[in-house]
């Protein structure tokens, strides 16, 4: 059974894409714990990051700094925090998060909601400094 990421490579799920290439899709997060977290994936799906082959780990982490860059131009911050959990969907993937602070990429916090039309605006707002 595929995995829920590889639903929304294959169009089956609808997300708020901000980037996309032929390896790697990025999207926010529909749990966000700051505005613009964002979520990088490569669309080959593989469990564990680590278990990608040496190109797409580079293509994988490449991808991800050029979307960073525009999350801290979109959502003006310290610096774009990344981490890799990789327990909450078997599918590799990174999470880009605006913060101004360590308790800013705390996972255990309360997530934030937005509505779709705010989740649109930020991930165009993103897209806009690709």
């Amino acid at each position: 059974m595929a995995t829920l990421f590889t639903r929304i490579v294959n169009g089956e799920i609808p997300c708020h894409k901000v980037a996309e290439t032929r390896d790697f899709l990025a999207f926010l997060d529909i749990k966000p714990l700051q505005a613009g977290h964002t979520l990088v994936i490569p669309k080959k799906e593989v469990d564990y990051i680590f278990d990608l082959d040496d190109e797409q780990f580079i293509g994988l982490q490449l991808f991800a700094k050029a979307v960073a860059q525009a999350i801290k131009k979109a959502f003006p911050c310290t610096k774009v925090g990344l981490a890799v959990v990789g327990l909450e969907v078997p599918h590799a993937h990174i999470h880009l998060i605006p913060i101004n602070q360590i308790s800013d990429v705390d996972f255990s916090r309360e997530r934030l909601t937005f509505s779709e039309a705010e989740f649109e605006a930020h991930a165009h707002k993103i897209a806009s400094y690709l």
